[in-house]
C-alpha cells in the first residue's frame, strides 16, 4: 500500500514539474503589448477567468481577427480556423443553437412556398448590396419582441423589410433557381435561417474581403438566401443573447435558433 501511495505522489510530482516547465517556456509579461494572434489566442486560453487582462485582450483579439479576414486571399485555409476562433469569442450559451444540413423536404417546402409567393401579388420586400453582398426579405408583422425586450436592431430590421415588388420577383426567382440548381459546379447555394423565437432578428452573414450579406427574419418565421459558396461566420441577437458560429456553405443548409 505504501508503495501504490510513493508512486503516486511520484506521478502528482512529475505531473507538477511538467506544468511549470510549459509556463516558464512561454513568457506573457508582455502581453498586453502582443498584437500576435496566435499568442494572445493561447494566453487567453489559459488565464483565469477573472484575469483583468482578459477585457483588454479578446477586444484586440476579435480586432486582429476581422482584419486579418478581411484581406486574406480566398484560398488561405486559415480563415475558416479564425471564424471559428471569432464565432467562440462572441458566442454565449444563452442561446440555443441547431444547425442541419437542408434536406430533401425542407428543400420542397421552400419550393412550394415560393411558387405560391411568386403567384400572388407581391408585398412589400427589400434588397440591399454594400460590397459584395446582397440581401433579401419577406415583410410580415415589424413586431414579435419578448415581453420587456427592446430590439436595439429594429430599425434596422425595419429598414431591411420595405422594398419594390420587383426586387422581390427577382429575388424569389433567383432563389428557386437556386432550389432546383443542383449543379455541383454552381458557385452559389441557398441559406434557409428559421426564427423559433419571440423576436424579429437579422442575421449576418461574413465571408472574406467585403462579402457580407444580411437577412432579416421576423418572430416565428423563416427566410432564405443565396449566397456565395465559401467559408462565412454567422452571427444575430437573438433576444438579447448572441449568436455566432462558423460555417461552410457548399450546399443547401438551414440554421434554426430560438430561445431556450
Amino acid at each position: 500500500m505504501s508503495f501504490v501511495k510513493s508512486l503516486f505522489c511520484f506521478l502528482m510530482l512529475l505531473s507538477l514539474c511538467n506544468l511549470s516547465a510549459q509556463r516558464k517556456g512561454k513568457d506573457y509579461s508582455n502581453i498586453l503589448r502582443s498584437n500576435n494572434i496566435y499568442e494572445i489566442d493561447s494566453y487567453l486560453r489559459i488565464a483565469h477567468p477573472d484575469d483583468p487582462k482578459r477585457s483588454v485582450l479578446k477586444p484586440r483579439l476579435v480586432k486582429l481577427l476581422n482584419e486579418y479576414i478581411k484581406t486574406a486571399h480566398p484560398s488561405d485555409q486559415r480563415v475558416k480556423d479564425f471564424q471559428e476562433k471569432l464565432a467562440l469569442l462572441r458566442r454565449k450559451p444563452s442561446t440555443r443553437i441547431s444547425f442541419d444540413e437542408m434536406n430533401e423536404s425542407i428543400r420542397q417546402k421552400q419550393i412550394a412556398k415560393y411558387r405560391e409567393e411568386s403567384a400572388k401579388k407581391p408585398g412589400n420586400y427589400v434588397t440591399k448590396v454594400y460590397g459584395n453582398a446582397g440581401v433579401s426579405a419577406p415583410s410580415t408583422s415589424a413586431g414579435g419582441a419578448s415581453s420587456g425586450y427592446v430590439n436595439p436592431e429594429e430599425a434596422e430590421f425595419e429598414m431591411l423589410m420595405s422594398v419594390n415588388p420587383i426586387e422581390h420577383k427577382n429575388n424569389t426567382v433567383k432563389i428557386l433557381n437556386s432550389l432546383f440548381d443542383n449543379d455541383p459546379n454552381s458557385k452559389e447555394s441557398i441559406v434557409l435561417i428559421e426564427n423559433k423565437s419571440k423576436c424579429n432578428i437579422i442575421m449576418r452573414i461574413e465571408g472574406i474581403g467585403n462579402t457580407k450579406y444580411r437577412l432579416a427574419i421576423p418572430s416565428q418565421s423563416d427566410n432564405t438566401i443565396v449566397v456565395a459558396k465559401g467559408d462565412y461566420l454567422f452571427t444575430s441577437l437573438v433576444c438579447g443573447a448572441q449568436y455566432a458560429s462558423q460555417k461552410t456553405v457548399q450546399k443547401a443548409v438551414m440554421v434554426a435558433l430560438g430561445n431556450q
